[in-house]
């Protein structure tokens, strides 16, 4: 799997996160038990996760990225500095 699909499925499964969250609350509203959804969105949450680990594992592969202390990205050096 390419790493654009790979973004492109972090997003997909954001969006369904996103929209079983909004399926709880109003599980929750109208008093319906949601240990079942709860369990699934940690199941979710897993998965992203994992997608968000091989991500970061593929773009370190393919650039060596300087950064800052603070963990911001090294771009270079703008042209007004040089």
């Amino acid at each position: 799997m390419g790493i654009d699909a790979i973004r492109n499925e972090i997003e997909h499964m954001r969006r369904q996160i996103n929209r079983q969250n909004k399926d709880i609350i109003s599980l929750r509203r109208a008093g319906i038990d949601t240990a079942a959804a709860l369990v699934l969105l940690s199941r979710m949450h897993d998965k992203v996760d994992a997608l968000i680990g091989e991500r970061n594992r593929l773009t370190d592969a393919t650039a060596e990225r300087r950064t800052y202390a603070s963990g911001k990205v090294i771009h270079g050096t703008p042209s007004y500095r040089r």
